[in-house]
């Protein structure tokens, strides 16, 4: 197993070049130009950091349940997987926000289901949902938004294998900076930012970032 430094690190960089231009990004800034940017950055950050430790525990669990030598075998086969799809994004990618149009026009058609549902619904106030009388509707927005979007995103997978092969605080430390960095950066600078980012260029950088792990991981001996 790798160090604390270690596992941080890979996390910290992994994380940052898998999230930024994700889904989950492009809908925070979405979100946070129709609802109070507070609510939003704390559903949105809440759901990432569950995700970051609810992956990073199975990752930690894996060892004890299959043998660590094949744990680290599918860790590297996974960067290296996860590499070669990220480069074949970037290159057959136009450079384009059509992810961001995608995910624009689904939370429009999310608003308008929305909406029908509150009308027909605005005779039974008294029956609320459980939840709304804990936390703003808005929050459970954001938070149910980011957390179902980052299941079994690439991004969760990763991190798994990353605990499983590093040093599980290192890696939920790291995931939870890169979330936090990301998730900051999408809520403040809004679509205006969001649009501004090059898919190609994201997921070129990737898929780099993924195939020198998997080389690195390679390449190191597999603890007994």
């Amino acid at each position: 197993m790798g160090s604390l430094v270690q596992g941080f690190t890979k996390s910290l960089a992994m994380t940052f070049v898998s999230e930024i231009g994700d889904k989950t990004f492009f809908a925070a800034a979405i979100l946070a130009m129709r609802y109070p940017r507070r609510l939003v950055l704390a559903g949105c950050l809440s759901a990432l950091i569950v995700m970051t430790f609810l992956s990073a525990t199975i990752g930690w669990a894996a060892p004890n349940l299959i043998s660590r030598k094949w744990t680290h075998h599918i860790t590297t086969l996974l960067f290296f997987v996860f590499g070669l799809l990220s480069l074949w994004d970037g290159f057959k990618e136009g450079g384009g926000s059509e992810e961001l149009a995608e995910v624009e026009a689904e939370l429009d058609s999310d608003l308008k289901s929305n909406d029908r549902t509150k009308k027909d619904s605005s005779k039974k106030k008294q029956n609320r949902p459980f939840l709304t009388a804990f936390f703003s509707p808005i929050f459970l927005k954001a938070f149910s938004i980011n957390f179902f979007g980052e299941w079994g995103d690439k991004s969760q997978l990763a991190t798994i294998g990353l605990a499983a092969d590093e040093n599980p605080l290192g890696v939920v430390l790291g995931g939870i900076m890169a979330q936090t960095l990301c998730t900051t950066a999408a809520v403040i600078g809004g679509k205006s930012l969001a649009s501004q980012i090059s898919e190609r260029i994201v997921a070129l950088s990737g898929g780099m970032l993924f195939i020198i792990f998997g080389i690195q991981s390679f390449l190191s001996p597999v603890d007994a």
